[in-house]
């Protein structure tokens, strides 16, 4: 008699399409062409190359242009083919080229180099066959390394940050500096918000500010501080109107700007590696006593609600310990029309966060001598274990109500992923008996690129899904079995 064979569940996860490979170092960000297989690239073995597929299936440079210094940062516009590059000498380098289906001999391209104390743009003319670059006009920008930079298009502006601490933004035909801003620390994110002209700027120090530009001054609005450790990107969604931020604390926020509802949901997204462990939010801290504490959820929404009384309220979501110790967030995309956030991780790895449900808040840990559920004292309350002739025992919380518990009523543990936690967490014996196998269904997926990824960038019409890694290797992804 022959054994009934079962058919594997289907796995649903990224396909790897091609891996872009020759960079001598490490490639710091790089883009999808739009309607092209194409891919842009910026490096720190100071080249800009543009990667076209050939007949033979292989990403070859039809465009190899050695800078001056390494390249730190770029930013493409498809629709005028700008590419703007930042240099680890300050340098901006703006490449403008016209549209692929438009039929023009030309397209420009500038780059920036040091001319005494400042930093000169200059603008280079690209030809058609990608071949050839003539010198235009310059302008001035950073004193030291660019970090980010932004092409506005609808304004003419480029906007850049750089290791001066110093945030500019540029008229882009002109080559005018319209205005600056100077930073509390080095800036890693930068944002931009064609609508209100709003400007989102994280740095180093875990702050995200935001500035109101005008053509030549701006307005500080307000700083969010929900961050203990360095911002490393940012992600802005015009739609909703949300603003992701992911750091080095292993965790990713959203700011709801606007929303008025001042909540505070924690999400977690991976597991914390050692036991007794956790990162610098103090979210998975297991051992008891008076200093087993939580971050203030609500000490960054206070402040930005008190400066800003109108419109901006921040909501935030935090993905705490989203990364395990070490493996900071690096990068952020947004699918908007599936309203689907992916974060990627020193790590190597992907997540994919399904934003289209409703999330419920985690809640407040709870103050107490004793256990919530067993009256049993905790070992610093020692006038009850006196009266009681009992040991001390040691505090825990349940992540689903709060209580402060002993560990012989928190012994079991579930995933609550509504609350942010995809990965199982300590909860009390009678929640543990609450929860719903449907609480219990995962709102994230998570994936494994096989490489440590320092940027990301995401083709949303054809689910397209770039990473840059420490390897010095570019991957496509065809994300759409996961991105849908």
């Amino acid at each position: 008699m022959a054994a009934e064979i079962q058919p594997k569940p289907l796995i649903r996860k990224p396909i790897l399409l091609q891996r872009v490979e020759g960079s001598q170092e490490v490639v710091n960000m790089a883009v999808i062409v739009p309607k092209e297989e194409g891919v842009i690239s910026v490096s720190e073995d100071r080249t800009v190359r543009v990667w076209l597929k050939r007949d033979s299936g292989q990403y070859w440079p039809s465009i190899y242009h050695l800078m001056p210094s390494p390249c730190s940062c770029m930013s493409f516009n498809p629709e005028t083919r700008r590419l703007s590059i930042g240099l680890d000498n300050g340098t901006i380098s703006v490449k403008f080229t016209q549209s692929l289906w438009e039929k023009s001999l030309l397209t420009h391209l500038t780059f920036i180099y040091v001319r005494g104390r400042h930093l000169v743009v200059e603008e280079f003319i690209l030809s058609e066959d990608y071949n050839k670059m003539t010198p235009v006009k310059n302008y001035q920008a950073h004193q030291s390394r660019v970090t980010m930079i932004l092409f506005v298009l609808e304004l003419e502006w480029v906007l850049s940050t750089g290791q001066d601490k110093q945030f500019a933004w540029h008229c882009s035909e002109s080559g005018q500096r319209l205005g600056g801003y100077r930073t509390s620390a080095v800036a890693s994110g930068l944002q931009f918000d064609v609508e209100t002209r709003h400007v989102f700027i994280g740095d180093h120090s875990g702050q995200v500010t935001i500035l109101k530009l005008e053509q030549e001054n701006c307005t500080l609005i307000t700083t969010f501080r929900g961050h203990t450790g360095g911002v490393t990107a940012l992600c802005w969604d015009p739609v909703q109107r949300v603003l992701f931020s992911g750091s080095s604390d292993h965790s990713v926020i959203m700011w709801d700007i606007g929303g008025r509802k001042g909540t505070a949901i924690e999400l977690q997204g991976h597991k914390v590696t050692n036991a007794g462990q956790s990162s610098k939010s103090g979210t998975e801290l297991v051992s008891g006593g008076p200093g087993e504490s939580r971050p203030d959820q609500s000490s960054h929404l206070s402040e930005c609600g008190d400066c800003l009384p109108l419109f901006w309220k921040c909501l935030s979501v935090a993905w705490r310990d989203s990364f395990r110790p070490g493996d900071k967030v690096q990068a952020l995309s947004y699918a908007q029309h599936t309203r689907q956030l992916i974060s990627c991780g020193g790590d190597g790895g992907i997540v994919v966060w399904n934003m289209d449900v409703e999330r419920q808040e985690t809640p407040e840990w709870l103050d107490s001598d004793s256990c919530q559920k067993c009256d049993q004292p905790f070992f610093w309350n020692f006038k009850q274990m006196w009266d009681s002739k009992k040991i001390g025992l040691r505090q825990h919380h349940c992540r689903k109500c709060g209580k402060a518990v002993c560990g012989k009523c928190s012994s079991k543990r579930s995933s609550i992923p509504l609350m942010g936690f995809e990965f199982e967490v300590r909860v009390c014996d009678s929640c543990h008996e609450a929860i719903t196998d449907e609480e219990r269904a995962p709102t994230a997926t998570f994936h494994d690129s096989k490489h440590n990824i320092v940027h990301v960038h995401f083709d949303a019409t054809r689910g397209w899904l770039l990473t840059s890694g420490t390897d010095k290797v570019i991957k496509l992804w065809d994300m759409t079995p996961v991105v849908s």
